[in-house]
Parts: structure tokens; C-alpha cells; sequence
């Protein structure tokens, strides 16, 4: 039943993600707002749902119901959601189409991506994650947004191209059902996944940073792909390092408020690799404007090799 629910799960992830790409490109032309900044918020806060299912449900369970593990599965999710994104997803999407990268994404995405990702690092070096640090997440990602609307209303912009813009009421409606879509899809697949996975003997911070993380990212995976192939790369990049800042700020954020987090020491080097990879990938949008297919070469083997550290360490082999 659960390999069933997996495979029901990508089905409505793909066409949903298909659906919600068309809504959001078209809902940005008519709008007269950038790809860009589409993918950084309403795709970005659609496709991380799931990541904000799974560790607020922790949150509340280590509250509330006192589940082992929970704290770990929270955060080890959210680091390992954003590792996913950054390496496999913008990854995957250099290996299909050649990404261009404007400077005016790299000043103003990249900095909020690494400094969200430095200011992480301090809060969980006692061990602990408090709800005085969920509150400053929480207002980080209140000044995110709005900074983001004020860019938004700025740089309006005017489409000339009317053959992919739809009528308003369906571009919304598209987006609505694909998102929907999205979600249980996703759901579907981190149940099943993470059934999976126990059956197995995995314990819940290497689900968290693997099963879960890539489960609850294949929202991003599909959405970004989708977008590389129909030319909307702004859309693409957008929405995973809109992702990325989301997750870090309000999920983790939210989550910690419900529900202070303790974190062992392990979470903080993957944070120090999160911020080595944010890093590069910023590295990478200055070689030639663009991000080609060596870059995604890179990335996908450097998510390789850290699925292969984090599998090793849980099993004690390093």
C-alpha cells in the first residue's frame, strides 16, 4: 500500500507543479511583477507547505506528546530540505537548460540566502534553539516580505508577451489547484517515504535530513524542472532560494516558538555546509552570468557526496 501511495504521490506532484508554473508565469505577467520575485514568494511559500507540515507537526509533537526524536526530525528537515534544493534541484535544472543569472538576482537573493544561513549558526551553538530566536526568525521573515513587496512595486513591469498570459481568475485558480496538487502529493510521498524508511531501522535524524528532506522538497524539484524547461529560470531559481529563506526563517521560526529545539552538535555542520554551498552557488552566478551544465556537474555530486557523509556518520562508520 505505501509503495502505492509513493507512486500516486510523484503523479500529483509533476502535473500539479505543471499547473502551478503556468498559474504563477501567468499571474506575474498580468500582474506586471517579475518572475523573480513570484518565485521568491507566492511559488516559494507554496512549495515549501510541506516542510512546513512536517516540522510544525514535530514541533507540536515534541510539546505536546513528548515523540523522541521529534526536534531532530525538524530541524535535521529543514537543513537537509535547503541542502536538497540548492545542490540537487539547482543542479538538476543546469544539467536541462544553461540558467542566466542577472546581477540584480546575485545583489539582491544570494545575500539574504547567506546571511539568514549565518545568523543560524550562532543560535544553534549552545545546543539549543529558544523561543526568543524563533521570534527574531519570525520578524526577519516579516522584513523579508515586505522588502519584497516594496521591490515588487518598484521594478513593476510591463509584458509584451500576451500569447502566455492567461485571464487573471484562471492563472489564480491554476495556482490554487496545482498547489493543492503539490501538497498531497508531497504528502503522500513523505508518509509513505518515511514509513518506509522506519521499517527499515533508519533512525529520525537521518530521515529527517534525507527521507523527509527530499520528500518534502520534491515540490521544489518539480516545480524548478518544469520551470527550467519552459524557459522560466527566473521562476526556477526564484522559488529555491525563496525556499531556502523560508524555511530558515518562518518554518523554523514557527516551529521553535511552538516548541523550543534542542539541536546536537552534528546540525551545525551541516549548517556550515548549507552556508558553504549558498556560497558557491553565488560563486557560480558570477562565472559568465550564467550557471551551465559543469555547475550543475558540481553541485549534484557535491550533494552526492554529503548524502554519502550524513549516511556514513549516522551509522557511526566516521
Amino acid at each position: 500500500m505505501e509503495y502505492i501511495l509513493l507512486i500516486i504521490g510523484f503523479a500529483l506532484l509533476v502535473k500539479g507543479a505543471d499547473f502551478f508554473v503556468d498559474g504563477a508565469a501567468s499571474l506575474a505577467r498580468k500582474l506586471g511583477i517579475s518572475a523573480a520575485i513570484v518565485g521568491l514568494t507566492i511559488v516559494a511559500m507554496g512549495t515549501s507547505a510541506p516542510e512546513a507540515a512536517v516540522s510544525i507537526t514535530a514541533g507540536v509533537q515534541a510539546r505536546f506528546f513528548d515523540v523522541a526524536g521529534a526536534s531532530d526530525m525538524a530541524v535535521g528537515n529543514i537543513l537537509g530540505s535547503n541542502l536538497f534544493n540548492l545542490l540537487f534541484i539547482l543542479g538538476v535544472c543546469m544539467m536541462i537548460k544553461p540558467i542566466p543569472t542577472s546581477m540584480g538576482s546575485i545583489k539582491r537573493d544570494f545575500p539574504w540566502a547567506i546571511c539568514t544561513t549565518i545568523l543560524f549558526i550562532p543560535m544553534i551553538a549552545d545546543g539549543e534553539l529558544a523561543v526568543l530566536e524563533g521570534v527574531i526568525l519570525l520578524s526577519l521573515f516579516v522584513i523579508y516580505i515586505g522588502w519584497m513587496v516594496y521591490q515588487s512595486i518598484k521594478n513593476r513591469v510591463v509584458s509584451d508577451d500576451e500569447t502566455k498570459t492567461m485571464p487573471l481568475p484562471k492563472s489564480i485558480l491554476l495556482l490554487i489547484i496545482g498547489l493543492a496538487m503539490i501538497i498531497c502529493g508531497g504528502q503522500f510521498v513523505v508518509n509513505s517515504a518515511t514509513t518506509i524508511a522506519e521499517n527499515l531501522g533508519m533512525d529520525s535524524t537521518l530521515i529527517g535530513l534525507t527521507i523527509c528532506a527530499i520528500g518534502t522538497s520534491l515540490p521544489e524539484l518539480v516545480t524548478s524542472v518544469v520551470a527550467a524547461r519552459k524557459g522560466e529560470s527566473e521562476l526556477a531559481v526564484g522559488n529555491v532560494i525563496g525556499s531556502n529563506i523560508f524555511n530558515l526563517l518562518f518554518i523554523l521560526g514557527a516551529t521553535v516558538i511552538i516548541s523550543p529545539i534542542s539541536v546536537n552538535a552534528d546540525m551545525m555542520i551541516d549548517t556550515i555546509i548549507l552556508l558553504v554551498a549558498t556560497a558557491m552557488m553565488m560563486l557560480f552566478s558570477f562565472t559568465g552570468k550564467r550557471c551551465g551544465r559543469i555547475e550543475g556537474v558540481i553541485s549534484l555530486v557535491g550533494y552526492l557526496g554529503y548524502t554519502a557523509y550524513i549516511i556514513c556518520r549516522a551509522y557511526g562508520m566516521i
